[in-house]
């Protein structure tokens, strides 16, 4: 993969986004919400004027800033107000300056979002919430130390700094991806929902759903053959083209990449789903490097032609050929896509569910094995470059160090992921090591890796229930 510093910075700057429209959002609706006559009051949750030993107490169980209130001698819902506003002035800043888009605020935001979390009950328990505090983590690793690394000379001008150990941050946002959008395609089929296996989910999803856009109408009236079409792509594009996430290959990342786009901007277009899709399309930032995002905006990068070169560009092009042969072949075969007389198309499942259970329980130990791979690799690597590419033995003892740290960091979070992702496959969930079970239940509560699986069945079949009322 090549340089990502410019595809870092854009990441960072996109949550920094995401983080400023989450923190607005929620600000905006506190007072209805969580005020004192609002639907769910706070203080019910934070009962900082009980007995301060239970108060205490309960706060071990519930870690949130709110706690904080009496302290500075506010009402719980005013201290809510408070960091919802502390958010929104932290994000915004990140936004415009990017010298403030560090691991040190990038970790105070995920503590404030984290607190509001803590005590948003219904309101806050939907999976982009929890996909934000998990990506929001991750945004630690990511960021540099920024102000730090200045202070001890090793970064000269006031721009982000950039080490060897990007690429293992930004591999965990890889990872991270690819376990949430396998996960969304396969509950979907091992809910064994009658809409998702008869690839009629799309019939009804553009009008079930919870906040439709003016565009889903239009969506919604699509011939069922295309509509049932749509049903296939979703599968492709969750379940099978997520494996070339981590390809070598960088043309079939991209085509990765430019797959999930298009999934996630059909789902902004019809569908309102907060602020999920611009998280998922920030985390599709990892699958591309600074060459794609420069030739995106007309900055085209030179490279010297060369016999080495020219035979990778072409051995890279049949890889690609062959994987795209064999995507549309499975593809055909598997969902039996063919023309009908009248040039349109049919398709269905060709498989049982109880194939489709025996070839998850071949493919989830794959998944792990390659992920492990490639993590390997990707710290190997980095670690090369700080050893031997790094100028001066500050910054080559500096850049070893942080590889190390955070190649430790990331071996670790990869280990805690697996214990939600193998939930996919009960037998190999039951073989992890207690050791893996142990760090994750003691970081279960911070939702620093969770499960996921969007729409595991489909709502709205059959129409809304309606009731009849009699004459007056």
């Amino acid at each position: 993969m090549g340089e990502i510093r410019v595809t870092r910075d854009f990441f960072l700057w996109s949550m920094s986004v995401i983080y400023l429209s989450a923190f607005a959002s929620l600000y905006h609706q506190m007072p209805g919400l969580y005020g004192d006559r609002g639907i769910l009051p706070v203080r019910s949750v934070v009962p900082v004027d009980t007995n301060p030993r239970a108060a205490q107490q309960k706060a071990h169980q519930l870690p949130t800033l709110l706690w904080l209130a009496p302290n500075f001698g506010l009402k719980v819902s005013t201290m809510m107000e408070f960091l919802g506003l502390l958010g929104i002035v932290m994000s915004f800043i990140a936004t415009i300056w990017s010298r403030f888009r560090d691991c040190i605020n990038f970790a105070l935001l995920w503590i404030l979002y984290f607190s509001l979390y803590q005590v948003g009950q219904t309101f806050m328990w939907f999976q982009w919430d929890i996909l934000l505090l998990e990506v929001g983590f991750l945004c630690i690793l990511v960021a540099p130390l920024g102000m730090f690394q200045r202070t001890l000379g090793l970064s000269s001008s006031w721009r982000l700094p950039h080490n060897p150990h990007d690429k293992v941050s930004v591999w965990l946002l890889r990872w991270l991806l690819f376990r949430f959008m396998f996960s969304s395609g396969v509950v979907k089929l091992t809910s064994m929902c009658p809409a998702w296996w008869g690839l009629q989910a799309l019939n009804v999803h553009f009008e079930s759903q919870c906040i439709p856009t003016p565009v889903a109408w239009y969506f919604h009236h699509l011939p069922e053959w295309f509509l049932r079409l749509g049903v296939v792509f979703t599968y492709v594009v969750e379940i099978a083209v997520p494996f070339l996430f981590f390809m070598p290959v960088r043309s079939l990342r991209i085509f990765s990449f430019y797959c999930q786009v298009l999934l996630q901007l059909l789902i902004l277009v019809t569908g309102n789903y907060n602020f999920f899709n611009l998280l998922t399309l920030a985390l599709c930032l990892s699958l591309v490097d600074d060459e794609y995002l420069l030739n995106a905006v007309g900055r085209s990068t030179f490279y010297r032609k060369s016999v080495m070169r020219t035979t990778r560009r072409v051995l890279a092009k049949t890889v690609s050929l062959l994987t795209f042969c064999c995507l549309t072949f499975a593809t055909i075969k598997l969902f039996q896509v063919q023309f009908n007389p009248d040039w349109t198309l049919r398709s269905k499942i060709t498989f049982t569910p109880k194939q489709f259970e025996e070839l998850l329980a071949k493919t989830m130990p794959i998944t792990i094995w390659m992920g492990t791979a490639s993590l390997a690799v990707t710290i190997l690597l980095s670690l090369q470059r700080s050893l031997f590419e790094e100028r001066g033995l500050l910054r080559k003892l500096f850049s070893t160090c942080g590889t190390v740290l955070c190649g430790t960091a990331a071996v670790w979070l990869f280990c805690v992921s697996l214990v939600p992702f193998s939930t996919l496959d009960y037998n190999l969930h039951s073989k992890l090591w207690p050791v893996v079970r142990q760090w994750h239940s003691k970081v279960e509560p911070f939702h620093v890796a969770s499960s996921y699986g969007l729409f595991r069945r489909m709502t709205g079949v059959g129409g809304a229930p309606r009731t009849g009322a009699g004459r007056w």
